[in-house]
């Protein structure tokens, strides 16, 4: 499916407590067909919490799913925030978020649509060429993505993979749902994948507000090292001036980030780095 390494799918405890129980409501019903109300309303509650699971974001009841950076920082060294911005690139607005990162030394991961990449494949390798990253967002972003089943959500994983992979010559390392909404089916896709899937620690809601201050303040509240933000330079919300409303938020935030004495990092930059820290604890904690 891609050119990443795959890795082991480890079905989460839910999904585990959920296979033992259709199991076990299938040999009741077979046993004592009389019992059928009780088994039948037991796996309906159960597949009510899959659904409800998988339409928080910030969940792991599913699987891995990162919801701020591994690894906080040592003391003394400086904290990182990682900006994602998502359902890009756009002709309009992308260019210029670049722009903005640019003047302010910072970098961001852009969680990239497959169809839109195929459309505007210089932008994505601009996002490149200019040190950021590019996370799969899915092939076509589909409203209906938390209820596709297996072989769907493999195409519009590895579709997107390739897509991006072809404008850019890297292969995405993660991956963010539409919405951030899923099914069970999903994360043994990604594991074949190899792609890690991540959320936001908070978010703007800047597709819904056109309000910059009210954004700006959402996505700064009580903010910290290791926080992982989201924005948007496709699908939104226009100030009342008719402006990208991320182009009014973005300088805004880094500025806060940098009052903050906090530095901006990039997932798969983030990822080297926790991987780094973990074998130098590990080396240090081995015997001599």
């Amino acid at each position: 499916m891609s050119a990443n390494p795959t890795r082991r799918w480890h079905p989460s405890t839910l999904i585990r407590a959920s296979a033992v129980l259709h199991l076990g409501a299938a040999a009741a019903t077979l046993v004592r067909p009389q019992l059928w109300p009780w088994t039948l309303s037991s796996v309906m509650a159960n597949h009510l919490i899959l659904v409800a699971a998988g339409l928080w974001p910030r969940s792991r009841l599913l699987g891995p799913n990162w919801t701020c950076l591994p690894q906080l920082p040592a003391p003394g060294s400086p904290g990182a925030v990682a900006i994602t911005i998502d359902d890009g690139p756009d002709a309009e607005v992308t260019p210029a978020v670049l722009d903005v990162l640019q003047a302010h030394n910072a970098t961001a991961t852009f969680f990239c649509i497959g169809e839109r990449v195929e459309r505007h494949p210089e932008l994505a390798r601009a996002i490149v060429e200019r040190h950021h990253e590019i996370g799969n967002h899915s092939y076509r972003h589909g409203h209906g993505f938390a209820l596709l089943g297996p072989g769907t959500l493999m195409y519009e994983v590895a579709r997107a993979q390739q897509a991006i992979s072809t404008a850019t010559g890297q292969w995405p390392c993660f991956f963010r749902a539409p919405a951030g909404l899923r099914n069970p089916f999903l994360e043994p896709v990604l594991a074949r994948a190899g792609l890690q899937l991540v959320s936001w620690t908070r978010r703007g809601f800047d597709t819904v507000s056109g309000n910059s201050d009210a954004v700006t303040a959402r996505l700064t509240r009580h903010l910290q090292a290791g926080d992982i933000l989201l924005l948007h330079d496709g699908h939104g919300a226009r100030t009342r001036a008719g402006a990208p409303l991320i182009l009014e938020v973005l300088p805004r935030l880094l500025r806060t980030l940098a009052a903050a004495q906090l530095t901006t990092t990039t997932l798969r930059a983030a990822l080297t780095r926790s991987a780094g820290v973990t074998s130098a604890r590990a080396a240090e904690a081995a015997p001599t």
